[in-house]
Protein backbone atom coordinates (compact mmCIF):
# COMPACT_ATOMS: atom_id res chain seq x y z
CA UNK A 1 0.00 0.00 0.00
CA UNK A 2 1.30 3.47 -0.89
CA UNK A 3 -0.27 6.39 0.89
CA UNK A 4 0.41 10.08 1.42
CA UNK A 5 0.63 11.63 4.87
CA UNK A 6 -0.26 15.31 4.77
CA UNK A 7 1.29 17.90 7.04
CA UNK A 8 -1.07 20.63 8.13
CA UNK A 9 -0.46 24.17 6.89
CA UNK A 10 1.29 25.27 10.09
CA UNK A 11 3.76 22.35 10.29
CA UNK A 12 7.08 22.19 8.50
CA UNK A 13 7.71 18.55 9.47
CA UNK A 14 6.36 15.56 11.41
CA UNK A 15 8.45 13.25 13.61
CA UNK A 16 8.72 9.54 12.92
CA UNK A 17 6.92 8.84 16.22
CA UNK A 18 4.01 11.05 15.11
CA UNK A 19 3.83 9.22 11.77
CA UNK A 20 3.71 5.83 13.50
CA UNK A 21 0.82 7.09 15.61
CA UNK A 22 -0.92 8.70 12.60
CA UNK A 23 -0.97 5.42 10.66
CA UNK A 24 -2.14 3.50 13.77
CA UNK A 25 0.99 1.37 14.14
CA UNK A 26 1.24 2.47 17.78
CA UNK A 27 -1.45 3.84 20.08
CA UNK A 28 0.71 6.26 22.08
CA UNK A 29 3.90 8.19 21.51
CA UNK A 30 5.61 6.28 24.32
CA UNK A 31 5.45 3.07 22.29
CA UNK A 32 7.52 4.52 19.44
CA UNK A 33 10.91 3.84 21.05
CA UNK A 34 10.01 0.21 21.72
CA UNK A 35 8.51 -0.29 18.24
CA UNK A 36 11.57 1.17 16.50
CA UNK A 37 13.90 -1.02 18.57
CA UNK A 38 11.98 -4.14 17.44
CA UNK A 39 11.14 -3.17 13.83
CA UNK A 40 13.28 -1.88 10.97
CA UNK A 41 11.60 1.22 9.57
CA UNK A 42 13.16 2.73 6.46
CA UNK A 43 13.28 6.45 5.71
CA UNK A 44 14.35 7.27 2.16
CA UNK A 45 15.85 3.78 1.86
CA UNK A 46 17.94 4.00 5.06
CA UNK A 47 17.12 2.22 8.35
CA UNK A 48 15.90 4.64 11.02
CA UNK A 49 15.38 4.03 14.74
CA UNK A 50 15.05 7.59 16.08
CA UNK A 51 11.46 8.44 16.99
CA UNK A 52 12.32 12.14 16.80
CA UNK A 53 13.55 11.96 13.19
CA UNK A 54 12.07 14.93 11.35
CA UNK A 55 10.20 13.97 8.20
CA UNK A 56 9.70 16.64 5.56
CA UNK A 57 7.56 16.72 2.41
CA UNK A 58 8.99 14.46 -0.29
CA UNK A 59 10.39 11.87 2.13
CA UNK A 60 9.39 8.20 1.88
CA UNK A 61 8.77 5.99 4.92
CA UNK A 62 8.56 2.19 4.65
CA UNK A 63 6.91 0.43 7.60
CA UNK A 64 6.98 -3.40 7.53
CA UNK A 65 3.51 -5.00 7.28
CA UNK A 66 1.93 -1.51 6.98
CA UNK A 67 3.11 -0.10 3.68
CA UNK A 68 4.97 2.80 2.11
CA UNK A 69 4.08 6.36 3.01
CA UNK A 70 5.04 9.65 1.40
CA UNK A 71 5.20 12.94 3.27
CA UNK A 72 3.35 15.76 1.52
CA UNK A 73 2.41 19.34 2.28
CA UNK A 74 -1.33 19.92 2.35
CA UNK A 75 -2.43 22.11 -0.53
CA UNK A 76 -4.13 25.26 0.84
CA UNK A 77 -6.77 24.91 -1.90
CA UNK A 78 -7.86 21.60 -0.32
CA UNK A 79 -8.50 23.20 3.09
CA UNK A 80 -12.13 24.02 2.22
CA UNK A 81 -12.96 20.36 1.55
Amino acid sequence: MKEKIYLDETSEYMTLGQVLKEVNVISSGGQAKWYLAETTVMVDGEPENRRGRKLYPGMMIEIPDEGTFFMAKKDPDDAAE
